[in-house]
């Protein structure tokens, strides 16, 4: 039997740029031989929403839709022939495709404007007078969002840009709800996606539909296409996998989920799909499958007895970026932050430099699941051939490496690699605040292209940060933050609120922190969480001995992964929710760092006990740290041209003179280490050679004639003059 795959992900997910769990899955499928396809079909489900056809029906249901309108509904439907008429430059230019219409958006009598336009901010303050096409963007983005409230109003309550009835998904102990859904006549977005599956069914022919659900924004629509094929195509198999299932679905035994799936696979999808495949033509037993559900004889098995290990990731093959409409995503801004914009702005190819984990230990993660358990980095070289691969098939050269934390040792031999292939990328992707980012080692990979970081401060505690068994404290955090922001590199800022015992005294305090960095400027985005507590984390696992106690939910066959909890120590976290938002909201923007901390909420709360000064000094303190001897030194720049002279006393001079992108400089030098440092500077530039160590550095000072020893040498205005202008130490 030879197999046809369809793989697809279901409404949605991002609107800038495909989910990468398909292209990960058919790049494996290639090293097998395996035919197969796949499809985004939340950007394609979007695509066909927003056209002028579409929005006429729209707008003729609202019409003779009995429910009454909200004024901005009315609004909207008022200025329908204006809505009518621009849609569709509008997609072409948010895809884009037509970028002079960012004159006209720009004027602000173009396009129709209803209730997210009273949120606008100072456009000019946002984007100065350069940028019309980040302004129009911006516009364009309200204006979908305007149409999102109208259809979420009136035609889909389910309806999201970025997920689609994400509440059936959440916390979701009971497949009740959502069978109740499912039982329900489609709605008018449901047949969209029906009516797109079907015609990838017609177009393949597949022999199984491989749905990727990584979200609970995503399950819904994924049982939406299960049951039509059930319905239209029953002998073509279903199987199901992705985050949500690897999360929610370890315990499921409610067989209802198999009137819409026939396969539930967990964990990383290469070993189970291949050995499923194997089992469906007949070559392996049922008995033999690897972390798979079913239905046998009526009830909800697991199916783990393979001896087999998963695959290593060197041999998952490249992520397979073909059958996308990677022409056609939508690059949107729905917040003006530089940093935040990344998750939404610019086609991004997605790509895992390890799997797993390096740290592992942070006792709010699911810590004990494969796919953060299990740490399995590439080689910085395999990673490069990837990334080379990746540009010739899809034409993009921006990439977010979507790693769990992209671990520092790694990254640095990932970006030698690719400073040493002349590659242009540009790339960001999420870290740990650890002592190994190095200022050095940040210029580095400003160096090979990063603009930005993500990492979880959480907190802003270090009580709490230990208890998180995070490994890192809030100065250490600023120090990290501040050699980023130094380098040119944007810092986001994960933060968290109501974790178990923490105080309301703390809560201030946190936000004392977070007011400082942004005030001083070394992380310039965040975004608050509230803590959750789930069934695979130390702390869910052990609430005990967090000091919160779990009061459900309780299970019902389906999902089991949110669990309550309370926190009879802690302070009434929820309370601290929305002055924490609207605090950040004004920091982001670089304002309102002069108020009193009390006055974002509107409850008493204690002062704050930090020192109004505490990550200044932090930053301006570093603890002193020895060069290793295995240290890296490398040169960003050019080879010098050298000129030998004499002086007027007779003294034997050389002249280095650099040139890099910005500026030329010159030192002069004494003779002796001008020399050493002529016969070194070829090893020292990034090539096929293996940089020296600081170690192989002081050893051919101290072979070479020179009067100074190193000691003197590290510490002379030479040294510090070569560090300052790209002399690193990693």
């Amino acid at each position: 039997m030879k197999h046809n795959i369809l793989l697809i992900t279901p409404p949605f997910t991002q609107l800038n740029t495909p989910y990468p769990a398909t292209a990960y899955l058919k790049g494996f499928l290639n090293t097998k031989g395996i035919e197969s396809y796949q499809a985004d079909l939340g950007i394609e489900v979007i695509l066909s929403l927003f056209t002028k056809e579409k929005l006429i029906e729209l707008f003729q249901i609202t019409e003779n839709n009995s429910i009454e309108l909200s004024d901005n509904s009315l609004r909207i439907c008022a200025l329908q022939n204006e809505y009518i008429n621009t849609i569709e430059p509008v997609i072409t230019f948010l895809q884009n495709k037509n970028p002079t219409l960012a004159h006209s958006i720009c004027d602000r009598s173009y396009l129709p404007e209803a209730s997210r336009f009273e949120q606008l901010e100072d456009l000019e303050w946002a984007f100065g007078t350069m940028g019309i096409h980040d302004k129009a963007r911006h516009l364009a983005t309200l204006y979908l969002e305007d149409l999102g409230d109208l259809i979420k109003e009136v035609i889909d309550p389910h309806f999201g840009f970025s997920r689609y009835a994400e509440r059936l998904g959440r916390t979701a102990t009971h497949f009740d709800e959502m069978h109740q859904a499912l039982e329900q006549a489609p709605s008018f977005i449901a047949k969209i996606l029906i009516d797109l599956l079907n015609q990838k069914i017609k177009k393949y022919n597949p022999t199984a539909l491989c749905i990727s659900v990584p979200f609970p924004g995503n399950l819904y629509g994924a049982f939406i296409c299960g049951q039509f094929v059930k319905q239209h195509y029953p002998s073509i198999k279903i199987i199901m996998g992705g985050g949500y299932p690897n999360t929610e679905l370890r315990s499921l035994s409610d067989e209802r989920v198999f009137n819409y799936i026939d396969y539930i696979c967990l964990d990383d999808g290469e070993a189970p799909l291949s050995f499923l495949l194997e089992h469906l033509e007949g070559k392996r037993k049922k008995e033999d499958l690897k972390r798979v559900f079913t239905l046998h004889n009526g009830t909800v098995n697991y199916f783990n007895a393979s001896k087999e290990l998963d695959v290593p990731q060197r041999e998952t093959g490249t992520p397979d970026y073909s059958d996308f409409l990677l022409n056609d995503y939508l690059s949107v801004i729905e917040i003006v932050n530089p940093m935040h914009r990344l998750w939404s702005d610019g086609r991004w190819n997605k790509l895992t430099l390890a799997h797993g984990c390096y740290w592992g230990k942070c006792t709010f993660c699911d810590v004990t699941l494969d796919y953060i358990k299990r740490y399995e980095p590439l080689t910085a070289a395999l990673l490069c051939d990837r990334i080379e691969e990746i540009i010739a098939q899809t034409n993009q050269h921006g990439f977010h490496f979507v790693d769990e934390a992209a671990p520092p040792a790694l990254l640095r031999e990932l970006a030698l690699e690719i400073i040493r292939r002349k590659l242009t990328v540009v790339w960001w992707t999420n870290i740990r605040f650890e002592k190994n980012f190095t200022a050095d080692l940040c210029r580095l990979l400003k160096a090979a292209g990063c603009i930005a970081i993500s990492g979880g401060l959480e907190v802003a505690s270090d009580r709490l940060l230990d208890l998180m068994k995070k490994g890192v404290t809030v100065a250490q955090v600023s120090r990290v933050s501040d050699s980023f922001t130094q380098a040119g590199i944007m810092v986001h800022a994960y933060l968290m609120y109501g974790f178990p015992t923490q105080t309301a005294q703390e809560t201030v305090d946190a936000l004392e922190m977070v007011r400082q960095l942004f005030g001083l400027g070394v992380v310039q985005s965040g975004f608050w969480h509230r803590f959750a507590m789930t069934a695979h984390s130390p702390v869910g696992l052990e609430p005990a001995a967090y000091q919160v106690v779990r009061t459900g939910p309780d299970f019902g066959g389906f999902a089991d992964n949110d669990l309550y909890h309370d926190d009879p120590t802690g302070c009434d976290h929820d309370l601290f929710a929305e002055g924490l938002r609207k605090s950040l909201f004004n920091y982001m923007h670089g304002v309102g760092f002069e108020f009193d901390l009390s006055e974002w909420f509107d409850f008493k709360t204690p002062k704050t006990i930090i020192a109004p000064n505490f990550i200044e000094d932090a930053i301006a303190h570093p603890p002193a740290e020895k060069i290793r001897a295995n240290a890296l030194v490398v040169w960003l720049g050019n080879q010098a041209i050298t000129h030998s002279f004499e002086d007027e006393e007779g003294y034997e001079l050389m002249e280095f003179t650099f040139y890099n992108k910005k500026e030329d400089w010159s030192m002069v030098i004494d003779d002796d280490i001008g020399k050493w440092l002529s016969s070194i500077f070829p090893s020292l530039l990034i090539s096929d050679r293996k940089p020296f160590s600081f170690k192989e550095l002081q050893q051919t000072f101290e072979t070479a004639t020179i009067e100074d020893t190193f000691e003197e040498f590290i510490a002379s205005e030479i040294w510090t003059s070569l560090r300052e202008k790209g002399l690193l130490v990693l």
